[in-house]
This record gives C-alpha cells, sequence and structure tokens, in this order.
C-alpha cells in the first residue's frame, strides 16, 4: 500500500510539473515582433494622432466649458476628427501656444498642426502641410470710434498680434506701426480694451466673434498683403500629407467642408 501511495505521488508531481511548462510556454510572444505601429507621436504604438492647436482662436479652436468640463472644439476641430475618423485613427488634441506649434512638430510631440495656420514660405521649411481648407481675410480690431480702419491709420499706433502668426508679419510691413507681439488672442483683446496698445490685426471670423462679445470694440477688413488661407501642418516628410489630402478633397466635392463653414462662420 505504502509502495502504490509513493508511486501515486511521484506521477501527480510528474503531471503538475507538465501543467506548468506547458502554461509557462503558451504565454503571448515578445512584442518586440509585433507588425509595425502606425503613425502617432511618443511612439506608443497605439493607433491615435496627436493634434498641436492653440486653442484661444474661435471659431477655429476654442475652450467650451459650458458643459462643466474643458474642451477644445471648433471648426478645426471638427475637420480633424472627421479626418482621423475616415482614416481610423482615435484623436488626441494638445493645447500649445502658438508659436511652439511648429517647434512641437518638429521635436515630435504632435503628428499635425491645425490652428488656422497659414502656409508660408518660411514655415515650410519647417512642416509640411495640406492643401489650403479654409480662407478667411484680416481686419483691424480697435475701440469703436477710434477711426483706426486702415493700415495707413495705425502707422505710429501700438498694434497688437499673436506671437508667430502670419499677421504678425504682415503688422510689421506696415510703414510706422509699433508691433507688440502676444501669446493669445484674448490677451490681445484685453490690452486694446484697457487702452494699452491701440489696435490688432485679427482674422475676419475671429474678430467678429470677440467684438460680438466686445460692443465697444469694432473691426474693420483690410486687404491681405500676401499669403492667406489655412492648411495642415505636419513633420516634413511626414506620409500623413496625402492620406489627409484625399480625405480632404472628398469633404470639399461632398459639401462637408462648406457644412461645417456655415455651423461655425455662418451664412457669410
Amino acid at each position: 500500500m505504502k509502495q502504490l501511495k509513493f508511486l501515486f505521488t511521484v506521477l501527480l508531481s510528474a503531471v503538475l510539473t507538465l501543467f506548468v511548462m506547458t502554461a509557462c510556454n503558451s504565454q503571448s510572444p515578445d512584442t518586440a515582433g509585433s507588425p509595425e505601429a502606425s503613425p502617432g507621436a511618443g511612439g506608443s504604438g497605439s493607433q491615435t494622432l496627436v493634434m498641436a492647436t492653440s486653442a484661444d482662436y474661435p471659431p477655429y479652436e476654442f475652450i467650451e466649458t459650458a458643459s462643466g468640463s474643458e474642451e477644445i472644439v471648433g471648426f478645426d476641430v471638427d475637420i480633424a476628427k472627421y479626418i482621423t475618423e475616415q482614416l481610423g485613427y482615435e484623436l488626441q488634441i494638445n493645447n500649445v501656444d502658438f508659436n511652439g506649434l511648429i517647434p512641437a512638430l518638429q521635436a515630435g510631440r504632435a503628428d499635425f498642426v491645425m490652428a488656422g495656420m497659414t502656409p508660408t514660405e518660411e514655415r515650410k521649411q519647417n512642416a509640411d502641410f495640406s492643401e489650403i481648407y479654409f480662407e478667411a481675410k484680416n481686419t483691424i480690431v480697435a475701440q469703436q470710434g477710434s477711426n483706426l480702419t486702415t493700415t495707413e491709420s495705425l502707422s505710429g499706433k501700438q498694434v497688437g498680434v499673436q506671437l508667430g502668426s502670419i499677421q504678425e508679419g504682415e503688422a510689421k510691413e506696415i510703414e510706422g506701426a509699433n508691433v507688440v507681439p502676444l501669446n493669445r488672442i484674448n490677451e490681445i483683446i484685453q490690452e486694446i480694451k484697457a487702452g494699452r496698445i491701440d489696435a490688432a490685426i485679427v482674422e475676419d471670423t475671429v474678430a467678429k466673434g470677440y467684438v460680438e462679445s466686445n460692443p465697444d470694440l469694432e473691426f474693420n477688413p483690410i486687404p491681405n498683403a500676401g499669403e492667406s488661407g489655412s492648411a495642415i501642418a505636419f513633420p516634413k516628410g511626414s506620409p500623413l500629407v496625402s492620406e489627409f489630402n484625399t480625405v480632404l478633397q472628398e469633404m470639399k466635392s461632398s459639401g462637408k467642408v462648406e457644412e461645417l463653414v456655415t455651423q461655425w462662420f455662418g451664412d457669410e
């Protein structure tokens, strides 16, 4: 009987050892051999694209708090969501000062930038761009009755612009204007209201929203001095450019872009 018990114990130990070895060998293979991950800043291997924007530029992008939580919404955001959804990517949006957007692309902290950005020749040296998806005009924003309605009237005046924007470059071309670069549009508006600057050059669609909220201000359109139009910026050599352009072309031909323009900018 003792011998039988001993044999049973040996047999049970052998079965348990075989079970443990089989379980160990059935674990998932090393992830280093997995397929290459899709584009995505940070190399996390996820299907997420990181969009950098400067969320102070309504209606292109701004922070919505009505729901009780802060959410970045706007025209650019809806276009980005539509494109990434069509291409099968998740979307993450990071809020960055405007003058830090191109550096974010260069440092690999973003896969693309949407911020009502014009593809100037200078920017094209550091980033690739999609085709133009929207075009607007510049305006002079000033206090009501200031009579600052033309670029010539800005000579000798303190003129606010967003740091790194195309408007900064155009303001510097105005003879006699003292250009005051600031990080965010809402800062510029507050400086006008406080009388610390005389006026600002702001895109018309953005100026409209701020003036509606501040009836003591007015805005007057001025001719675009040079390059204009908004495009999506990418790191140099990004394969996403052609993918995004394909969806943008479909959005234009189907009327989707026009639908979003009407939604965010009105019938104008």
